[in-house]
């Protein structure tokens, strides 16, 4: 399994992803799930993938590929965001095709990935898109700052409650990292490392970019405190009636 969380806010945007990946119960390893496609000035990107492994791997080498083979459409001569989420999902498509038609044969196995993909492209504001199996692609939206794919349920609570679009962009990369870090301490097929990259508004380039271990200093402060004071704030809520009689 997977989570990997986007968000969107007018300073920026955050990606954060988990590395955990597995085959069965006793073969589990650690996959990058963010990549990145930085061009300075021009545009960047981000993609963050949940579903098959083999599949994900086809489409970014062919997202590459086409870049530097200068392939019509490609990452870098597309204009407009939403042509890039158009350009990805088309490839999706058919790299979970190819994948299928490598796997026959083998039945069961699915092929199917999930994408957030985000970005700002020069002249544009920055966007945030999910990409379903079929190609097709939703925005984040003011109301809905933020997109999350793969074990999404336990690492939600903590978005709802913080993330606006006026949060600030850090806020927002602690917010992720907190819904990352719950996510891990309820499901046992999301794991560290976690992956953390920053695109603030108009840069046109990674702003900030963090792989957190288990012994990063950094994650185990957060990891500590999010408990910590989370154990502070239900002790300090109001009383029951039986209470305040003792």
């Amino acid at each position: 399994m997977t989570y990997c969380v986007g968000i969107d806010v007018d300073e920026g945007l955050v990606f954060a992803a988990d590395t955990r990946t597995n085959a069965s119960v006793d073969d589990v390893r650690v996959h990058r799930k963010l990549h990145v496609f930085e061009y300075p000035g021009q545009a960047v990107f981000v993609l963050m993938a949940s579903g098959n492994l083999a599949t994900t791997q086809l489409l970014v080498s062919r997202l590459q590929r086409d870049v530097e083979e200068q392939r019509t459409p490609n990452l870098r001569g597309l204009r407009h965001l939403f042509e890039v989420a158009e350009y990805v999902g088309a490839l999706l498509v058919d790299s979970q095709v190819k994948c299928r038609d490598v796997e026959h044969g083998h039945d069961g196995v699915n092929t199917q990935a999930t994408l957030i993909l985000g970005g700002q492209i020069a002249g544009e504001r920055p966007g945030l898109y999910m990409i379903y199996p079929l190609g097709n692609a939703i925005s984040a939206s003011p109301e809905t700052p933020y997109l999350q794919i793969g074990e999404s349920k336990y690492g939600k609570p903590i978005l709802d409650r913080i993330i606006r679009p006026r949060t600030r962009l850090d806020d927002a990369a602690r917010t992720a990292v907190v819904s990352l870090d719950s996510t891990i301490r309820s499901n046992l097929s999301v794991g560290l490392p976690l992956d953390l990259a920053l695109v603030r508004r108009d840069e046109l380039r990674i702003g900030g970019q963090l792989r957190l271990s288990g012994d990063s200093p950094l994650y185990a402060d957060i990891h500590r405190n999010w408990a910590h004071r989370l154990e502070q704030a239900v002790a300090a809520l109001p009383r029951f009636p039986w209470e305040q009689q003792a």
